[in-house]
């Protein structure tokens, strides 16, 4: 468990009698929860969550409150256990939340991206863009240490705006400005492949800390320096392929079983683990674990996934979506579909269950197999529907969108193991 020395208040030599303790943080925008399980896995100590969504927060307490463990949040008595929104926390909880002015570490989150992502329909007036300032509100009532947020790259982009004297809006460069006023603040794209996810997947994190702190790093330099470190204490040499996560997984390594929580349904049981990522994602898991029901295609179906990805492999075409000519011979009006390499990381996980191909076996993946792809170990259960669709895609987190929407609990560990060094080091400046 990580401790870190309380920093001193004299900007001078720590005093003898210094007390170690866990650093805090507070996450807002949580999700099922992968940024808290991976800083709680770097050492920190969750004080509590916020997330409306009933199916995502379901997902969080059965991990992090219920799930006896070492990662669990220490939730406050005043707080229900239960979905809340960041506004309605402001509004019913505004004395609580200014009690803790100074005394958090980390306010941590991801402001819900739909509306930034490239892969959706970007949209400045989106009303989860502005959820923002939702955000901004709790980081000027709690007065954290520091903060941290994790979006997609289509923040950094911008709006078409017309209501703004330019004539654009960029989200990144409202955070920056709004957080500037009492944070020296940092930004970096990072590839989370770098650190062990097996998933090209490119997001934007922003780190700010407290103008009234001196800091000794950069502490995205001391997350690039540290890489090789964390991968190594990991098990983890190379760059994780998509086969090195899920191949355990296979139809022809396992077997198929009733699915638990799906009546009618298949699932996959584990076969034998094949590589270290494997082993590491097993780790306290020794059942077959949840959400590996098999999708039920039809037999034409099956057949037209198994021409797709015989000619993707042929054609060297994979991790990309399939030609146009591709889609136009089978009939397809879908146009994201891809067939899954099995010797790179794959590519970026999305909320649609049929947007990406087994790289071998003709069907769409699992639940679970997206959960290995975001790094999830397997003991991590997931509540909620499996799907959705309609109108109920804007009210309902069901479990694909809460895997796809999740920061990897990986790279979230290993971002939290070096803003933990980070605030050890930054010291209140002197005068």
């Amino acid at each position: 468990m990580l401790q870190v020395k309380s920093p001193p208040q004299d900007g001078g030599e720590e005093a003898s009698t210094a007390q170690t303790k866990r650093l805090t943080f507070i996450d807002v925008f949580a999700g099922c929860g992968g940024l808290s399980l991976g800083l709680m896995q770097a050492g920190w100590n969750g004080l509590f969550a916020v997330e409306k969504d009933k199916f995502a927060f379901e997902t969080l307490k059965t991990n992090l409150l219920a799930r006896e463990g070492e990662h669990c949040y220490q939730w406050p008595a005043w707080l229900p256990q239960q979905p809340i929104c960041a506004m309605e926390l402001l509004a019913k909880h505004s004395g609580k939340l200014a009690s803790l002015s100074g005394k958090v570490d980390l306010m941590a989150g991801g402001p819900p991206c739909q509306g930034f992502s490239s892969a959706g329909r970007r949209n400045a007036a989106d009303p989860r863009n502005a959820l923002m300032d939702s955000y901004l509100k709790l980081v000027r009532k709690v007065r954290p240490r520091a903060v941290l947020i994790e979006n997609v790259n289509g923040i950094t982009v911008d709006f078409v705006d017309e209501s703004s004297n330019d004539g654009r809006i960029n989200y990144a460069e409202k955070l920056v400005r709004e957080l500037s006023k009492d944070y020296r603040v940092r930004w970096k794209m990072i590839k989370v492949s770098d650190y062990g996810v097996p998933q090209a997947r490119v997001r934007f994190f922003l780190l700010g800390l407290r103008k009234e702190l001196k800091e000794s790093q950069d502490p995205f330099e001391a997350l690039t320096g540290s890489r090789n470190q964390f991968l190594q204490s990991k098990g983890l040499l190379t760059t994780t392929s998509a086969s090195a996560a899920i191949s355990d997984l296979e139809l022809a390594r396992g077997s198929v079983i009733d699915c638990p929580d799906s009546k009618g349904f298949s699932a996959i049981a584990y076969g034998p683990a094949r590589t270290n990522f494997q082993k590491l994602m097993r780790a306290g898991s020794e059942t077959t674990p949840d959400s590996s029901r098999l999708a039920r295609h039809r037999p034409e179906i099956v057949k037209r996934f198994e021409q797709i990805i015989d000619i993707s492999h042929k054609d060297g075409r994979l991790n990309v979506s399939i030609s146009r000519e591709l889609r136009e011979s089978f009939g397809l009006k879908k146009m994201a579909l891809r067939v899954l390499d099995p010797d790179r990381p794959s590519p970026t996980i999305t909320s649609m269950p049929d947007d990406l191909l087994h790289y071998r076996e003709p069907r769409t993946l699992t639940v679970r197999e997206n959960a290995r792809l975001q790094s999830f170990p397997d003991w991590f259960q997931f509540r909620g529907k499996y799907t959705t669709g309609g109108q109920l895609r804007k009210q309902e987190v069901p479990r694909f969108t809460q895997v796809a929407n999740a920061v990897p609990p990986l790279m979230a560990e290993a971002i939290g193991k070096s803003v933990a060094v980070w605030l050890a080091t930054s010291v209140p400046s002197p005068g």
